[in-house]
């Protein structure tokens, strides 16, 4: 049984809201602070590779979501992960700063959706699991044990219902290219680092 065909019986039973809204896990992320929560959090550089290339093929082939105007022009500018990350500092800063600001996932932080850790602070209570996507599959265990689901539910193994990147998009940074990504997400690398602590936590307690 997949993670899919155990939503329903999820709704009835109001397991955190994050899980069921998100319906696959690795799109989690958005809290619903009116009860409990579970979310996921991914390195902030390599969720830029990945949040570009998602939207490069526009979401394809699970989704189609059509660029917008200002995407559209991005990537007319920018064909890789590398070209927009090396640009920041670079005769092309202009372009790629818009483009920074006007790219879907991109142009996103954790704090839009989580708000400041003072903010989390005061719901950590209700915050019944934390995942990182560099470890999912592990710590999507440990989510099932806490809530009693059993071990046929399973995250999606097929490439296309987990959404992720075919081959032929590059994921490649140079090493100026990973600096200035760093530097652009410098709050949001501290973000994680702050909530890692806090998951290790609850990836130990019973």
């Amino acid at each position: 049984m997949t993670l899919t065909e155990h939503i329903q019986p999820l709704l009835d039973k109001r397991l955190p809201a994050a899980l069921v809204a998100a319906f696959l896990l690795q799109t989690a992320g958005a809290l619903f602070w009116a009860g409990q929560a579970a979310f996921v959090v991914r390195d902030p550089v390599e969720r830029f590779v990945s949040g570009f290339n998602s939207r490069l093929r526009m979401g394809r082939p699970l989704l189609n979501s059509k660029w917008s105007a200002a995407e559209t022009e991005a990537f007319a500018h920018f064909k890789n992960p590398n070209d927009l990350a090396e640009a920041l500092t670079s005769s092309a800063h202009d372009d790629a700063l818009k483009a920074m600001r006007d790219i879907a996932h991109v142009k996103t932080s954790f704090a839009d959706t989580l708000g400041s850790k003072d903010n989390v602070l005061t719901r950590l209570d209700d915050i019944v699991w934390i995942g990182r996507t560099e470890s999912l599959e592990d710590d999507f265990d440990v989510l099932k044990r806490r809530l009693g689901l059993p071990p046929t539910v399973v995250l999606p193994s097929d490439p296309v219902a987990a959404h992720r990147t075919p081959e032929g998009f590059s994921t490649y940074l140079s090493e100026a290219g990973r600096r200035n990504m760093s530097d652009w997400y410098a709050a949001d690398i501290d973000f994680v680092a702050w909530l890692d602590q806090h998951r290790q936590r609850l990836l130990n307690s019973p």
